[in-house]
């Protein structure tokens, strides 16, 4: 019921905004900010951020945004980032991470990273196909948007960084089985595409997989 609870939370389309906007972006978002971003005012933003942080959906912390310390430097921001807690509700009730934990566990043990690196890759470009044209970073921004990765580019727009990995309690176990079954599929993604790869980066938080555009590639 508490997954349920926290999900009904979401139907509401202004909080929905705000969350995905604190999501979205790659540092703790304050009201003022989240308010600007939802196109709201900033006192309808704070009561929306407080359910969503009531339903477990958003965290919060605060500093002062000002830099200063000491009197004078005003009062400490409230500031939202997404929590790292999972919601899952199925209706009956079925458990597939049970059985992707013991195929990973299998596939780890058996050294099948070869094998499943490969089904991963005809996945990606099974994905392309359905997709459509993919030409570019924009492109596959929205291929990969569509896919639940939050993708985000850097300030120079050549690096698309992955702000949520769909796998990541597998991740967490299998790192090297899971991480290579995911580059594979982003490989397989952008296969023939001009300009862009796709290389392992990890980094706290995010998705172990990043795509670049050609200017990096000799990051």
């Amino acid at each position: 019921m508490e997954d349920i609870e926290a999900i009904a939370v979401l139907q509401d389309p202004v909080r929905r905004r705000l969350y995905e906007y604190v999501v979205a972006q790659d540092h703790e978002v304050s009201r003022n900010e989240a308010a600007e971003g939802a196109g709201i005012q900033r006192t309808l933003a704070a009561f929306h951020l407080d359910k969503l942080v009531d339903a477990g959906l958003l965290v919060t912390g605060s500093r002062r945004l000002t830099g200063r310390s000491g009197p004078g430097a005003g009062r400490p921001a409230k500031l939202y980032r997404r929590s790292g807690a999972e919601r899952h509700v199925s209706v009956p009730a079925r458990d597939y991470r049970t059985a992707a934990d013991l195929l990973a566990e299998v596939a780890d043990g058996a050294r099948l990273d070869v094998e499943l690196r490969a089904a991963a890759a005809r996945e990606g470009r099974a994905v392309r196909a359905a997709a459509g044209p993919i030409e570019d970073l924009d492109a596959v921004r929205a291929v990969l948007s569509a896919r639940g990765y939050v993708p985000r580019t850097d300030a120079d727009g050549a690096v698309l960084r992955l702000v949520n990995c769909p796998f990541h309690v597998l991740s967490e176990q299998h790192p090297a089985l899971i991480c290579g079954m995911n580059l594979a599929l982003l490989e397989g993604l952008i296969e023939g595409v001009e300009g862009l790869r796709a290389y392992l980066d990890p980094q706290p938080s995010m998705c172990c997989v990043a795509v670049a555009a050609s200017k990096n590639s000799d990051d």
